[in-house]
């Protein structure tokens, strides 16, 4: 079954103050996006990050140790943890929140390609005007937004894309076709960085790299998000029937600006989920990922190999063949957008190969390379300049009138598969066959009645008891959309759900 997000955390500045506080500033960024949001009442006693999916639960997190020093810096705040968290669930089913010092923006459940695209645009739109409301209550352009993974100094934000998939599949089994997918992945979706970072020692400007991500990848499993981050995450949050049902929650991933690269990042990886569900993905493990996944994401000419476990060497680009080849032989037919994927994937892996320039405007690593090496020669600059870290940066800026990639993309120098008119759509409205539109069909019309809200579930006040929608197995879009339409004609909450479980206890 298909079924698709992605959670981005946007890098904050503010140019007009000696020092910016972090966290107000998030959440001054959070409360901007008026009039999309409603009162703040997302449920989080279902949320529980410790339970992993080898088959424990670990008993503490790096994470929840820095959660506690933030509340010791944070006691002296006058607000409460949920005032600080700021989080929203917007019309378009979306959660936008502030991850602590940066807001983050994640969208609704997507079963297509296009919705994701829309959706993602979205939130950059949706960031970009909150930002626009701040500046305007600051007298002046202060504030910049970036969408990217890293602020050069030794810190790393994410950009998460999670897939649904079944729990019937071994999680051992995911691991053994992931993982080098996923340290060749950056090929093609890597957003490109100048130099190399680590939280120890900061930026060390230099050559180029295909990811930002690479550099902070420490393990190749794990459940932490925050230190010592995984290649695979292991969390076992399934936001979903736990019987049925595991997320699959990368956090490998760079965000990107190429809509074309955010289609193959998520669309490749999906259809690698299907091999893998079949049996059929390639044997290519490899005996290092974590050293793996800086070797190839520190050679831009695409030369260097890692170790599989066999003894043999392959580069990315021959990992991704063999991910592509299975792919073609097994997938094929499938569906319309399986084979639009499988035929985009086979091009850009042959235009990497031997005419790399074709793909500017459609991967970020190649567009933003060619920028900065079009500077470079013009400015007559070395690589260890460490004025190529701010144009680095402003590539990510999402104002179009400063960021360098949306200014190509004015200039028609991208690739598009979303209009103005698609992205305008995903602000107000979620995808019709997903529970995520369903979600923001239930902030549209009933916002005042909501008494807590979840990716699953959402508790209607009623009485002395709140009653709820069970979204936990409802992924049919048939399903989906018949509740919708109750929820859209319903006058009431109660109405609403008395009418889907009706329907629901005939059919049954």
């Amino acid at each position: 079954m298909r079924l698709f997000g992605i959670e981005t955390e946007y890098g904050i500045t503010r140019d007009d103050v000696a020092e910016m506080d972090p966290v107000v500033e998030s959440m001054d960024w959070c409360a901007h996006t008026w009039p999309l949001s409603f009162e703040r009442r997302w449920d989080y006693a279902s949320e529980d990050p410790h339970e992993d999916a080898r088959g424990f639960r670990v008993s503490g997190l790096q994470q929840d140790r820095e959660e506690d020093e933030f509340a010791k810096v944070d006691a002296h705040r006058p607000f409460s943890f949920h005032e600080m968290k700021s989080d929203l669930v917007l019309p378009n089913g979306a959660r936008f929140y502030n991850d602590h010092t940066h807001p983050e923006y994640s969208t609704p459940e997507c079963r297509m390609i296009a919705d994701l695209l829309a959706q993602d645009r979205a939130g950059e739109r949706i960031v970009l005007r909150a930002a626009q409301r701040r500046n305007r209550t600051l007298g002046g352009t202060h504030v910049r937004l970036y969408k990217n993974n890293t602020d050069f100094h030794g810190h790393s934000y994410g950009c998460h894309d999670n897939y649904l998939v079944p729990r019937a599949i071994p999680f051992s089994t995911l691991v053994a076709g992931l993982v080098p997918f996923l340290v060749s992945r950056q090929l093609i979706a890597g957003a490109g960085k100048v130099g190399t970072e680590a939280q120890e020692s900061g930026h060390v400007p230099g050559r180029y790299q295909l990811s930002q991500r690479a550099d902070f990848m420490e393990a190749e499993l794990g459940v932490d998000t925050m230190h010592n981050r995984p290649i695979l995450n292991t969390r076992d949050e399934p936001h979903a029937d736990r019987a049925k049902y595991r997320r699959l929650h990368l956090i490998i991933g760079d965000a990107n600006m190429c809509e074309y690269a955010t289609a193959l990042k998520v669309g490749t990886t999906q259809l690698v989920l299907d091999l893998i569900e079949r049996g059929a993905a390639p044997d290519v493990e490899l005996e290092q990922p974590v050293v793996a996944v800086k070797q190839l994401s520190r050679d831009p000419d695409l030369k260097a190999v890692a170790r599989l476990k066999n003894g043999w060497t392959l580069s990315a680009l021959e990992i991704q063949e063999r991910y592509y080849e299975a792919a073609s032989q097994r997938l094929s037919g499938s569906d319309e957008e399986s084979d639009w994927l499988l035929k985009e994937w086979g091009e850009t892996l042959r235009l990497l190969a031997h005419d790399r320039l074709r793909l500017v405007g459609k991967l970020d690593w190649v567009t933003k390379q060619w920028l900065i090496e079009t500077f470079m020669q013009e400015e007559h600059l070395g690589w260890d300049d460490p004025w190529l870290a701010s144009l680095d940066l402003e590539y990510h800026n999402v104002n179009p009138e400063q960021g360098l990639y949306l200014g190509l993309e004015a200039d028609g120098k991208a690739w598009r598969m979303t209009t103005d008119q698609m992205i305008e759509e995903a602000i107000q409205n979620g995808p019709s066959d997903t529970r995520g539109g369903l979600r923001g069909l239930c902030v549209q019309r009933f916002p005042d009645q909501i008494k807590l809200i979840q990716w699953e579930r959402v508790k209607f006040v009623g009485g002395l008891r709140s009653r709820a929608l069970e979204m936990g197995d409802l992924f049919d879009p048939h399903d989906v959309r018949r509740c919708a339409s109750i929820f859209q004609q319903a006058s009431s909450p109660a109405d609403a759900l008395r009418a889907w479980n009706h329907r629901k206890e005939s059919r049954q």
